[in-house]
């Protein structure tokens, strides 16, 4: 239908235009001006220029034969409607020329799609046949190769119509090439995994000594580029393992001098090889061409034929006397430095421990005063104190010979009706002077729940004014930076007190760290800082951005130590002309990645990955960093990790990021704990955000009580509790045929004085916790499950200046001894059983009684109390004697104030019976 414009009479007038008037019909126009008339393709107007005015719209015109015409006076609404009018007309006459072009070309337009089409699908037939898994690195070969830009064209209603009349087997072609790919090897692997389940069920059945669970089957199976196995307690990895080296083999998918396993240690590495050997062989497999070597063996090897210099291990680190070696360092920097000798006297003895978050520093106290009946933390001159803050004082007051008395009653009586009679936190008798250690931060405020706080230190300083007694001062912010040690030291010489460091000075109380612990943490600090190839300036650097915490004095004294440590340590390599583990592995990765190597390896396979270091990640990195290398990495994030060799956590639970996009599978069946202990030993773990999602499914029977928590009175009768506990697990024992297994795990080897004497109904041992991975018993006990120093958790294992050499990390409170303890749990074929002491209940015995309501009872199978604090949280109602009678108070007593009267728990008791 034809559609006219043209200017209106005042338009005319008001613009001196001519009369003209523009027509489209269909795709043809004509523009009559004044009686004269041109006609033409609408195309011909893509080329005006329209231009709008106040009122009016002018209309350029090219040139068409020869002269261009100038029009005005169509009102500007009208001028945009034309305007639309030409624009869609076009569109409408450029989407059919592209149509016809597309079908009249329509076999050249659709080569390329139809090529691509024909070709990825027997590619994948071939990597099928290859491999036995369309891989995500195959997936991304073929989407970078797919053509593109002909999708918007078929689905337009006439090439649409063009392709229902080509042969199906075009159709079909072209339907694939639109498909998603990435889909369809995913059916692919799908369907060729559910046939392979069953196809193959003989080799699962007898590769191992029981056969493989569904979920062990599908991880052998699944060969893609990348593929992390998360592992369960007990879920039979090795046997996967082995089961997977078979298949490869079995199916021809490898040559077997073309897989390379790596573990941990000699034991480890001996074990898969064994297993291998055992397993594979009778099936006429060439397992022992398989190459199962440790991370040690295999980057010696590697350095040797790329440099044509095989390097010599220090003698001390390979023979596991690394520990020993940094002792004699220290003993010697201590003969010949005197500021070294200093501060790491200082640093054992005082500054062992870190300061908690600023707040916190009355959280999770370690100890118990009998006298007293309170809580705190106990200190090398054996008082027990309030605040962390304070032990740390009082620790160095000790440590320097100057004498002190805690909370002693100020020399003048101060109780009136408004204020109590006031105890000043430590009194300094040679300095006839008084110390109060406020918890002020940088900016001289107190925690935001400390109300009344700053009144009361001010009611304080008046006392001391108005009785002209000295007052010394220190904060938390000042011992922070080291301020308030640098203060005390310059007032109290001034006041006349000679400071008398002696580090040999016998301790009445809490224990200095030994000197191998010490070293312990340093040597870990080491690994870890050399596994990140961190230099002492970006250490330092990363101690001035906090990633450490607050207690920046502390760790600059660390750091100080260890440069001087780290010195000698490499003067001594290069004088015996050796290496140590981390410049093997770094130098093995370096031959790796800069190719002086010639990698033979197709498939690697590592076990225990949850004990990567940096170092060892990076090495298997370089082995897998090339098209067609497969990497199958097996490991349990819940298990503890061996950081003293340099493991990160983060290396498996951050497996992507430095791999590549993997297949995550699991194996969350376990054949050795029963689902109760499972389910509560899952959750504990998980606690931790960090750690990945699993579900643990036990093929055990289940058991209605698989943790007993033991509840004693005084340290000296823990043995007696062990016995009694061994006494009645002979009783329930219902094993038929063989002795009941029970191991006794402790977190310290001190632990096994707990051991009692043998008895011959019971196979009864005594290992570490950290010893017993991979092992497991009828039933678990743990002797001594505490809140002190070194107890469980401990506070000193996992200490936050490690957070300076391992830039990712885990900060989560009690991550390394949450997972030690679900190791624990996670030993017993039963039941596990955690005695405490009274008053010193661990927070992990409080959070398992808070969280899954398990009962507390003591050695003789009476009920203990359960309760927990409804207003502190973590302590336990306990029943005490008052001036007007019995009653229920909190053991957190006088941290947490809170009490109950006996009637209440009667109607509590009532209530819960009904």
């Amino acid at each position: 239908m034809a559609q006219s414009w043209g200017p209106t009479g005042p338009g005319k007038l008001f613009t001196s235009s001519p009369a003209w008037r523009l027509t489209l019909d269909g795709e043809q126009y004509c523009l009559e001006v004044s009686g004269k008339a041109q006609t033409g393709s609408v195309l011909f107007l893509e080329l005006v220029k329209i231009t709008p005015g106040n009122f009016w719209t002018a209309l350029y015109f090219p040139s068409q034969n020869g002269k261009s015409k100038n029009l005005d006076g169509i009102p500007n609404e009208e001028a945009e409607s034309l305007r639309s009018t030409i624009s869609s007309t076009i569109e409408q006459i450029r989407y059919r020329e592209r149509i016809q072009a597309l079908l009249n070309d329509f076999n050249k337009a659709t080569a390329p799609a139809l090529a691509w089409a024909k070709q990825a699908v027997q590619a994948a037939k071939d990597q099928l046949q290859k491999k036995g898994w369309l891989t995500n690195e195959f997936v991304k070969r073929q989407n970078e190769g797919k053509p593109t830009g002909l999708s918007k064209y078929l689905s337009m209603p006439e090439v649409a119509n063009h392709l229902e009349k080509q042969p199906s087997e075009i159709q079909e072609d072209l339907k694939f090439w639109k498909s998603d790919f990435s889909s369809f090897a995913k059916g692919v692997n799908q369907r060729h995994l559910t046939k392979q389940l069953t196809d193959s069920q003989a080799f699962f059945d007898s590769v191992e000594k029981s056969p493989l669970t569904d979920e062990q089957a599908k991880a052998v199976v699944c060969f893609d580029n990348r593929v992390l196995l998360v592992a369960s307690a007990g879920s039979g990895k090795t046997s996967t393992m082995v089961a997977k080296a078979g298949y490869a083999l079995k199916n021809g998918y490898f040559e077997a001098d073309r897989m390379l396993l790596l573990a941990f240690n000699n034991d480890a590495a001996a074990e898969l090889r064994q297993r291998i050997q055992a397993r594979l062989g009778p099936l006429g497999l060439p397992a022992d061409k398989v190459v199962a070597k440790t991370f040690h063996a295999f980057g010696l090897e590697v350095i040797g034929l790329a440099t044509g210099k095989r390097p010599t291990l220090a003698p001390w680190v390979e023979n596991g006397r690394d520990l020993e070696k940094l002792l004699t360092i220290v003993d010697e920097l201590k003969d010949r430095d005197a500021s070294f000798r200093t501060n790491w006297d200082l640093f054992r003895i005082v500054l062992g421990q870190d300061l908690p978050k600023f707040g916190k520093e009355a959280d999770a106290p370690d100890a118990w005063d009998r006298n007293t009946r309170k809580e705190g933390f106990w200190t090398l001159n054996n008082e027990v104190v309030k605040s962390r803050g304070e032990q740390l004082i009082a620790n160095w007051l000790f440590y320097n010979g100057v004498q002190y008395v805690y909370e002693r009653a100020y020399e003048v009586e101060t109780a009136d009706a408004h204020y109590r009679q006031y105890y000043p936190d430590f009194y300094l008798p040679d300095a006839k002077a008084y110390l109060e250690h406020w918890a002020l931060d940088a900016n001289g405020n107190p925690p935001p729940d400390f109300v009344g706080y700053k009144e009361g230190m001010q009611w304080k300083k008046r006392v001391h004014a108005a009785n002209g007694t000295k007052l010394l001062e220190t904060t938390v912010a000042e011992l922070w930076t080291g301020k308030a040690f640098h203060y005390l030291e310059t007032q109290l010489q001034q006041l006349g007190v000679k400071l008398d460091l002696n580090p040999d000075r016998p301790t009445p109380g809490r224990k200095a760290i030994e000197n191998p612990r010490l070293a312990r943490t340093f040597r870990s600090f080491m690994t870890h800082a050399k596994s990140n190839r961190l230099d002492l300036i970006e250490l330092k650097k990363r101690l001035k951005s906090g990633v450490a915490g607050d207690f920046q004095f502390r760790h600059t004294i660390f750091l100080n130590l260890l440069e001087k440590i780290w010195n000698q340590w490499e003067v001594q390599l290069k004088k015996d002309k050796c290496i140590d583990f981390e410049d093997m592995l770094n130098l093995a990765t370096d031959c790796v990645e800069q190719g002086k190597w010639k990698n033979p390896y197709e498939l690697v396979m590592v076990d225990e990955f949850q004990d990567a270091s940096e170092a060892r990640a990076r090495l298997v990195a370089g082995l897998v960093n090339a098209p067609d290398k497969y990497l199958f990495a097996v490991g349990d994030d819940w298990q503890s990790i061996n950081r003293f060799a340099g493991a990160d956590l983060a290396v498996m639970t951050n497996f992507e990021r430095r791999y590549g996009s993997a297949v995550t599978l699991k194996l969350e069946t376990t054949f050795r704990c029963p689902q109760s202990l499972c389910d509560i030993s899952s959750a504990f773990v998980q606690e931790n955000p960090m750690q990945l999602r699993k579900v643990v499914r036990s093929s055990k029977p289940n058991l209605a009580e698989p943790i007993l928590i033991i509840r004693v009175d005084d340290e000296r009768k823990i043995r007696a509790a062990v016995e009694m506990r061994l006494e009645e697990i002979l009783k329930e024992s219902s094993i038929v045929g063989r002795k009941p297994k029970v191991l006794l795990l402790g977190r310290y080897q001190k632990d096994k004085a707990y051991l009692p004497n043998g008895n011959n109904a019971i196979e009864l041992d005594f290992i570490t916790i950290h010893s017993s991975k991979g092992l497991e018993a009828d039933h678990i006990i743990l002797p001594r499950i505490t809140s002190e120093t070194l107890g469980f958790p401990s506070r000193v294992a996992d200490d936050p200046v490690l957070l300076l050499a391992m830039p990712n990390g885990d900060a989560f409170e009690n991550a390394e001894e949450r997972r030690l303890f679900y190791v624990a749990l996670t030993r017993a074929r039963a039941t596990v059983t955690l005695i405490t002491i009274a008053h010193k209940e661990s927070e992990f015995v409080t959070e398992l009684v808070r969280e899954y309501q398990i009962p507390v009872r003591m050695a003789d199978g009476t009920e203990s109390s359960s309760e927990l604090c409804s207003v502190c949280g973590d302590g336990f109602m306990v029943p005490k004697k008052g001036k007007y009678g019995d009653f229920f108070g909190c053991s957190n007593y006088p941290r947490c104030r809170h009490t109950r009267n006996i009637q209440q728990n009667e109607v509590k008791n009532q209530n819960w019976k009904h």
